[in-house]
């Protein structure tokens, strides 16, 4: 492994276009509904735009966390604990870029601890912020990793994701039921590949279909 930190993906700047208001929100979604062929004015759809953008506001939320910071408390008491820490089915619920449709599955995320260990609930996090966020899912796996190598400086990282795409289920091929997988490894899981066999014995020991 180099001693190069890999590159990081934090939270979003927002110098580019100015963010748009709530009330501007709502509109962009009525003019989505009469370009649909809808009545945004009829009983059932009345309050859909402000439910849209409240529902929008908690599927991207991403855009408001700082991996680094979900990360920056750590322990150093770990008694020289050398193994791989490994949270294994992380539900996963993001959102294509291309097509703005959801891609829900798992993540599992491993590391080989340096110096120092997080709560594992922090890696749970980390997951979130970047899959709360519009995504490919090659890139997220990516970020994921590189978040968790800038912070805590282990021996290796290692991520998988298994995720079903709408994009191509529900529009376009459509084709239900079929499975993405991608990998990130770092560090000794790419290099080493008795590590690298380990951890997906560990994360396969066990059923891990997405739902």
């Amino acid at each position: 492994m180099t001693s190069d930190s890999p590159a990081i993906s934090q939270t979003p700047s927002r110098q580019g276009p100015a963010r748009p208001s709530r009330a501007e929100a709502e509109a962009a979604v009525r003019t989505l509904l009469l370009w649909a062929g809808e009545d945004p004015a009829r009983e059932g759809l009345r309050d859909t735009p402000r439910r849209v953008v409240k529902a929008y506001e908690e599927f991207f939320r991403g855009y408001a966390e700082d991996p680094v910071a979900l990360l920056s408390r750590t322990f150093e008491e770990i008694e020289d604990y050398d193994e791989i820490v490994l949270l294994r089915d992380i539900r996963l619920e993001s959102h294509c870029e291309h097509h703005m449709v959801p891609i829900i599955g798992r993540a599992h995320v491993a590391y080989l601890p340096g110096k120092r260990v997080v709560g594992i609930s922090k890696l749970a996090r980390v997951v979130d912020a970047y899959a709360k966020r519009f995504q490919i899912q090659e890139k997220m796996t990516a970020q994921i990793a590189n978040a968790i190598q800038h912070v805590l400086q282990p021996r290796g990282v290692a991520v998988v994701i298994e995720a079903n795409h709408q994009c191509i289920s529900t529009r376009g091929v459509h084709k239900p039921g079929v499975g993405m997988v991608t990998s990130h490894m770092l560090g000794e899981f790419r290099e080493n590949p008795s590590t690298r066999r380990e951890f997906f014995a560990m994360i396969q020991s066990r059923s891990c279909t997405a739902e």
